[in-house]
């Protein structure tokens, strides 16, 4: 699943307020939670489970896979509209106590203060599930004391999305090996190439959004906004080197160089965008694909290198939680442990194009040979799998990541979107809003 982050200002600044209610120190562990029934005999009680999800997981045939292999057990999905509204949803009745579901998804970015609620998570260790997913992975789901509160669904491994027929028109390669090579390893290696393209490409731009670019590079930074040695330290933005780093290097891509089609991503210019031809590459996480493929509908050309400048990369990805305060919460977790197992998510993946985060599907023929006809028959398994080994850490995120992100987005935009201001002035408007912040 995408981040929340970036489908609006309006919304993340809603978020932010939430967050505010939410933060507070970590939590320790309640001793009203139960342990893990990962040993226990399978219950042959008549059961009803609710499961709580928000954009596309995949799930719909494996619930009925599910209850007709148990059928003491009938499972009542619930789709949020957006992952915001899932957000609001769960962080208010966790804090109340009653009325979440059986099974809670969460995405990756909200776990900094998911974390700090551990206490009121069921903990989802268990034998059966040990190693089960990517190091890092599993990791961000494990709370300071050790317990697991969340299992991994999908990841989001990033790749370079990319239009053959535009880079055929400004004479670069067209096949997906060749492009990654000529996209090279590194971001000015990306931007290098943008250059040759946009001298020849009667004015399509190279990326679609500057802000996009930035969401790409501060994934791969370990500790973006916060230091963590020898404790949690939000870092000051006017003495972020390397955040001002990516932000000088993107926006003279963006604006100097005229690599940029000046779109804010989500928003109706830019899914038009799509279907005029208005840029020719962007980073793409797995579930991008089929983000492109609806937006770009009835459009030929586009592909997927297996490459991602400054290395791996990994945006979005979420988990599924099993609340304490549920009234079946062996079974849920069952049911959660089920859902999350490497088969299920690679039916899941073919289903909704939720790319695993289990290190045996990973490697599961089954997987690695998914092709995709829109995107010209990549091998998108393998190319996507080895996006995701490519990913070195979960960079830290900590309870104010959402409310400085959006601040940088916001800087970024006025400079490239909205051209309001030049990238020195909104620099420094953007460090007075994270002074504000507090």
């Amino acid at each position: 699943m995408r981040s929340s982050l970036l489908r609006g200002a309006a919304v993340t600044a809603g978020l932010a307020l939430l967050l505010v209610g939410c933060s507070g120190p970590a939590a320790t562990p309640s001793a009203s939670a139960p342990a893990s029934p990962s040993a226990s005999a399978p219950s042959e009680e008549k059961v009803t489970l609710t499961v709580a999800t928000f954009n596309e997981f995949g799930y719909e045939d494996l619930f009925a896979e599910y209850t007709k292999a148990h059928p003491n057990v009938t499972i009542t999905p619930k789709k949020a509209a957006t992952s915001n509204e899932a957000r609001e949803n769960y962080f208010n009745k966790l804090a109340a106590g009653s009325g979440l579901s059986d099974i809670e998804a969460i995405e990756v970015d909200w776990l900094p203060d998911v974390m700090q609620t551990a206490d009121k998570l069921y903990d989802l260790s268990g034998d059966d599930v040990k190693g089960r997913w990517l190091d890092w992975k599993e990791a961000a789901g494990t709370a300071p004391d050790g317990k697991l509160v969340a299992y991994g669904t999908d990841i989001g491994p990033e790749g370079v999305c990319y239009r053959a027929d535009l880079f055929k028109k400004a004479g670069l390669p067209t096949d997906r090996a060749e492009v990654a090579k000529a996209l090279g390893s590194t971001w000015d290696d990306y931007f290098a190439l943008g250059k040759k393209f946009v001298a020849k490409s009667n004015g399509v731009a190279w990326f679609d959004s500057a802000d996009a670019i930035m969401q790409g590079q501060i994934n791969q930074l370990k500790n973006a906004f916060s230091s963590t040695e020898p404790e949690e330290t939000l870092i000051p933005l006017g003495d972020n080197a390397p955040v001002k780093a990516q932000y000088d290097s993107i926006l003279k891509a963006a604006v100097d160089d005229k690599l940029s089609a000046h779109l804010q991503q989500w928003q109706p210019d830019w899914v038009d965008a799509f279907q005029k031809g208005k840029f020719a590459t962007m980073l793409c996480p797995g579930w991008m694909l089929g983000v492109i493929e609806g937006n770009a509908k009835g459009i030929e050309g586009w592909d997927i290198a297996n490459t991602f400048p400054g290395g791996g990369g990994n945006w979005g990805g979420s988990y599924l939680t099993v609340p304490a305060q549920g009234a079946h919460t062996k079974e849920a977790r069952d049911l959660a442990a089920w859902l999350t197992a490497p088969e299920q998510q690679i039916k899941a993946f073919k289903a909704k194009g939720t790319f695993p985060s289990q290190k045996q599907a990973l490697t599961s023929p089954d997987l690695l040979s998914v092709t995709n006809k829109f995107f010209n028959n990549a091998p998108t398994g393998q190319i996507l799998a080895d996006r995701a080994n490519a990913v070195p850490f979960n960079p830290f995120k900590g309870p104010q990541y959402f409310a400085v992100r959006q601040v940088i987005a916001d800087a970024i935009n006025r400079v490239d979107v909205t051209k309001k201001q030049n990238a020195a002035d909104s620099w420094a408007q953007a460090i007075k809003e994270f002074n504000a912040l507090g």
